[in-house]
C-alpha cells in the first residue's frame, strides 16, 4: 500500500523562505497571518512589507529582504501572484537567495496557481512549501465546526455544518464569512442551529435550479406557470438568467437519463453521473422515461435556443413559459 504524504506544517518563525501556491485563497491569508504573529513574538515589532508579483522586480524584492529596517528587527516580505514573476530568466535570482537568505527577513510567495522545479527544493531547505489546495466538502465542514467555537465563539454541530457547506461550497473565505454573519444573529456562546441557516444564508444555484425543476417536471402546467411568473415578478431585473440555467440543467438531466435508460446503463450509474439524489431521481426518472431520447434531446435544443435568445434580446417572460409548458406537457 502506498505511504500517504506528511501533511504540511505550519509556517515557523525560523523559516526564511515560505511558498504558499493553491486555489484557496484564505488558506494562503491564514498562514501569512499565522506567521506574522509567531515572527512578532520572536522579534518583537516586525516589519511588514508587500509587493504585487505582476508589477514588481525581482531586484527590488530581493533588495528589500537584504537590507535591514529602520525600526523593526525583522521584515516580512510577501509577494503576491508570485507566479506572474518568477520566469525562466528570474527563478535562478531567487534559487540563488535561498542559498543565503537574508537572516533578518522572512520571504513569503504567494500564488494561485505554480510550477514546481527547483526553486521548490531550495525554498524547501531553508523553509517551507505549502499547498493551499481547495478543501472537498467534509474537511471543510469540520473545519468550520471547529472555527465557529475557536474564533467566533458559538457552537456549531455537525448537521448544521453540512448544512451550511450545502449553501456555500467549500470555500472557506465565504464559509468564514457566512459563519461570522451566524455567530453574530445566534450571540455569543449560543448554537448556529439549521433554523438560523436556513433563514439567514441563501440557497445555492443548485438548490435555486431544483426549486424551478420541481415544478417543470411537475406534469401541473397551470401551477408551473403561476409560480413561474410569481419567480420572475419578484425577482431580480435579471431573475430570467437561473431560471434559464435551471431549463437547460433539467434539459441536459433528462437527455442523459433517456439515452442512458435506452442504453440499458445501470440506474445507479446514471445517478452518479447526473448527480441525482431524493425526489430528484424519481421525478427525472419518470419524465425521462415518458419523453424517450428523442423528445428529451428536442427539449434540450428547445431549451438552449431559449437561453441564447434571452442572453440576444428575447423577451425571457414569454420564452420562459412558451418553454416550461413543453416541459409539462403530457403525449
Amino acid at each position: 500500500m502506498a505511504k500517504k504524504p506528511p501533511a504540511a506544517r505550519m509556517p515557523a518563525p525560523e523559516d526564511r523562505v515560505v511558498i504558499l501556491h493553491g486555489k484557496e485563497l484564505f488558506l494562503r491569508t491564514e498562514y501569512t497571518d499565522h506567521l506574522r504573529k509567531l515572527l512578532r513574538q520572536a522579534h518583537g515589532e516586525c516589519e511588514f512589507v508587500k509587493f504585487d508579483g505582476a508589477s514588481a522586480q525581482p531586484a527590488e524584492i530581493l533588495d528589500e529582504c537584504r537590507s535591514f529596517g529602520l525600526m523593526a528587527t525583522h521584515k516580512l516580505v510577501v509577494v503576491d501572484d508570485a507566479d506572474q514573476l518568477l520566469t525562466q530568466d528570474t527563478r535562478p535570482m531567487f534559487e540563488r537567495y535561498c542559498e543565503a537568505p537574508a537572516d533578518q527577513a522572512t520571504l513569503v510567495l504567494r500564488a494561485p496557481t505554480w510550477r514546481a522545479g527547483n526553486l521548490d527544493k531550495a525554498a524547501a531547505k531553508v523553509g517551507v512549501v505549502i499547498k493551499c489546495d481547495e478543501v472537498p466538502p467534509a474537511q471543510a465542514a469540520r473545519w468550520a465546526v471547529r472555527r465557529a467555537e475557536r474564533t467566533h465563539g458559538v457552537r456549531l454541530a455537525p448537521d448544521a455544518a453540512a448544512m451550511l457547506i450545502d449553501r456555500t461550497g467549500s470555500d472557506l473565505g465565504r464559509l468564514d464569512g457566512e459563519l461570522a454573519k451566524l455567530a453574530s444573529a445566534a450571540g455569543e456562546g449560543a448554537a448556529i442551529t439549521t433554523a438560523l441557516i436556513a433563514e439567514l444564508v441563501g440557497l445555492t444555484r443548485e438548490e435555486e435550479a431544483w426549486a424551478i425543476q420541481a415544478l417543470l417536471l411537475s406534469g401541473d402546467p397551470e401551477r408551473a406557470l403561476r409560480e413561474l411568473r410569481v419567480i420572475m415578478g419578484n425577482g431580480a431585473k435579471d431573475a430570467g438568467v437561473p431560471v434559464s440555467y435551471a431549463c437547460c440543467d433539467l434539459a441536459r438531466k433528462l437527455v442523459g437519463a433517456a439515452e442512458g435508460m435506452a442504453a440499458g446503463t445501470p440506474p445507479g450509474k446514471l445517478r452518479s453521473a447526473l448527480k441525482l439524489w431524493g425526489d430528484s431521481e424519481r421525478l427525472v426518472f419518470d419524465n425521462a422515461r415518458r419523453l424517450g431520447p428523442a423528445r428529451a434531446r428536442a427539449l434540450f435544443d428547445a431549451a438552449i435556443g431559449v437561453d441564447a435568445g434571452i442572453k440576444s434580446g428575447m423577451d425571457p417572460e414569454i420564452a420562459l413559459e412558451t418553454l416550461a409548458l413543453r416541459f409539462v406537457a403530457r403525449p
